[in-house]
């Protein structure tokens, strides 16, 4: 499995430590994100991990900013992405069996590293149910 991970300069310790977590768990990481507390714009590090769930080339994408609204915001403008803001496990759940998410939006401001490392693993264990979502799922896209 690999995982392409962003964040902005509100993220960085929470980053290296899910990849810490990921890497123990022989995922292979991606890394996208600034290793900085410099202020910095959290698109620059969005789009290049949209694009690569967008397109297949990684297995699921995580990214990290204060409130985790705008990396969402940018993320969902990608056609095949899915991407769910959470700041608990039951809602990482729900946006796996539900929404199919292939992103994992993390909010840094409003959780812990421990509570965005356990979000991780309930991502990553949580599988799709399919079924009625799968009709909703097919609504999302814009047929233009």
């Amino acid at each position: 499995m690999t995982i392409a991970i962003g964040n902005d300069h509100a993220g960085p310790e929470y980053k290296f430590e899910i990849i810490k977590y990921l890497e123990s768990q022989d995922i292979k990481v991606i890394n996208h994100g600034t290793d900085t507390l410099d202020s910095v714009d959290y698109p620059d590090f969005v789009h290049p991990v949209a694009s690569a769930v967008n397109d297949n080339k990684v297995d699921f994408g995580i990214l990290i900013c204060g409130s985790a609204n705008g990396v969402a915001m940018t993320a969902n403008k990608y056609q095949n992405v899915r991407a769910g803001i959470c700041w608990t496990k039951e809602i990482v759940s729900l946006i796996r069996q539900h929404n199919n998410a292939n992103i994992l939006c993390i909010p840094a401001r409003f959780t812990s590293i421990a509570q965005a490392i356990g979000m991780v693993k309930t991502f990553l264990e949580t599988e799709f149910e399919g079924g009625r979502h799968q009709n909703r799922i097919d609504k999302i896209p814009l047929k233009c």
